[in-house]
């Protein structure tokens, strides 16, 4: 098959599988295509939004339209790292003998669900870094690999603080996209009692499955790049740094770190998501630009003077683009 047909293929793909889980989740069509962007992406997901607005629905309705391997984890305070990767127990064979076995926890699944994950403590929250980077795990010594493909999908409450941790940053930095889920509208809203309050409950049918995952993230990774729009990434990294020479106003008042090279290729590979939407097979500024405030809004630590000036991570996000120079040729598309 041609690389021309693969691409085809992908966003028939891609949207098929939007369509799907549409037929449990009203609406919320650009919170469910960032979630897909990060399954062919090969990344993990950050999921933020108050209860109610159908964000464990929407990773259990996604598990269930792919053939692959789903384990949920409801995150408590008294989470312990081995509730989640597991740990070695005590085995007693017929004839008496002791031997150490392996007991595998919930990560050793493809889809994972890590709900309400700022409920647990930072040690706990730590237990997934390795998982989540490299997919395996260690434990007494011994390295355990995790099945592809593997995706890792948290969820978090903003609003509510008591009882909860702020993600370390070095996990923060493991998620290629954080996704805001805004409140439903009226017409959403009636939607969703239509579904959820009458005798015939919405349900979708696996459609994909491992194979078919792995050749759309291979497919996707074949996109061509040219180098100013890879420098533009860099540029738009670079801009987030208050400590780099030629940092703009906004960066020097509003921030006090910036996106690791993690934004860069975020950055990069969500844009070859988007370039393969649009059928093309070259990543555009304008790809680019789609995809800033997911891949970065969580990658950029904001100082007093934003928080006193009323300025969010997408505001600020929002402002140091704008200060990054792009060619107006390269917007078409």
């Amino acid at each position: 098959m041609s690389f021309e047909d693969e691409a085809r293929q992908f966003r028939k793909s891609f949207i098929t599988l939007a369509d799907e889980v549409g037929k449990v989740i009203v609406g919320q069509r650009g919170v469910v295509e960032g979630v897909l962007t990060c399954l062919f992406a090969g990344g993990n997901c950050l999921l933020e939004g108050v209860p109610g607005l159908g964000k464990t629905l929407l990773v259990k309705t996604l598990a269930q339209a792919l053939d692959l391997k789903f384990s949920r984890i409801q995150f408590t305070p008294d989470l312990m790292p081995a509730d989640i990767i597991g740990t070695e127990i005590i085995n007693i064979d017929d004839a008496g003998q002791k031997t150490m076995r392996f007991q595998s926890g919930p990560i050793f699944a493809q889809v994972i669900l890590a709900d309400e994950i700022n409920r647990a403590t930072p040690k706990t929250q730590s237990a997934l870094l390795e998982a989540m980077q490299e997919h395996r795990v260690t434990v007494a010594g011994k390295t355990y690999p995790l099945e592809e493909p593997f995706l890792v999908m948290a969820t978090q409450n903003p609003l509510e603080m008591e009882g909860t941790y702020l993600l370390p940053e070095a996990q923060l930095d493991r998620f290629l996209m954080k996704l805001d889920v805004p409140f439903t509208s009226r017409e959403e809203l009636n939607a969703i009692l239509d579904r959820t309050t009458g005798g015939d409950e919405a349900g979708c049918s696996r459609i994909m499955n491992r194979d078919v995952i792995l050749n759309a993230r291979r497919t996707v990774r074949q996109v061509i790049a040219a180098p100013e729009v890879k420098d533009y990434c860099s540029r738009i990294v670079l801009a987030t740094h208050p400590e780099v020479a030629g940092a703009s106003a906004v960066a020097k008042k509003y921030v006090r770190w910036g996106a690791s090279p993690r934004g860069a290729q975020a950055l990069l590979l969500a844009g070859k998501v988007q370039a393969m939407l649009a059928e093309r097979f070259n990543v555009s500024f304008h790809d680019v630009q789609r995809v800033a405030l997911p891949a970065l809004r969580h990658r950029v630590a904001l100082t007093f003077e934003a928080q006193a000036d009323g300025l969010g991570e997408d505001d600020v996000v929002k402002r140091l683009m704008e200060s990054v120079e792009t060619p107006k040729a390269a917007l078409v598309g």
